[in-house]
């Protein structure tokens, strides 16, 4: 069922386009690893914030409200030019259990990411500004656990051109 997806999204006017126009591919490659360098540098420099590691003058607060816009703008960046990318050549990635792994750690990565700004945001509300608290003791385990997640969806990414 998915080799006869793939084949007619292969053959669809969009796909056709964007595997005749030569130039397409290799610019909506470029879009997508510049987004993907903004998303990895904005969660490396929260999750270490997270850890402990730098940032440490800066409070949790500040840097989330820095670096997340960053992260969601360049989420959906990865989306419009991750989607051209498949459309171009759904057979490359569609197929791919690499792709279907990148896919599942980027879940994942999202769900960590939005469920930690949504606990930090209801604390403050409440009023709790004391990120050192033993509540926010799991931020390291959060950190970790996303940095994990962002450079396995990088690996995973770079990973899908050499297999499948």
């Amino acid at each position: 069922m998915l080799d006869e997806f793939n084949t007619w999204l292969g053959a669809t006017p969009l796909s056709l386009l964007i595997q005749k126009v030569l130039w397409i591919i290799p610019t909506v490659q470029t879009v997508h690893i510049l987004a993907i360098s903004a998303v990895l540098a904005s969660m490396a420099m929260f999750d270490l914030r997270l850890l402990g590691l730098v940032g440490t003058r800066h409070s949790i607060v500040s840097l989330s409200r820095r670096f997340m816009p960053w992260l969601w703008g360049s989420l959906i960046v990865l989306a419009v030019s991750g989607s051209i990318l498949i459309i171009g050549e759904p057979k490359r990635a569609l197929g791919n259990s690499v792709f279907l792994a990148k896919m599942c750690l980027l879940a994942a990565a999202i769900l960590l990411t939005l469920g930690f700004q949504i606990i930090l945001k209801r604390d403050l509300a409440g009023g709790n500004t004391d990120l050192a608290s033993p509540h926010f003791a799991a931020a390291k385990i959060v950190g970790l656990l996303s940095l994990v997640l962002w450079v396995g969806i990088a690996v995973a990414g770079r990973l899908i051109a050499y297999t499948g």
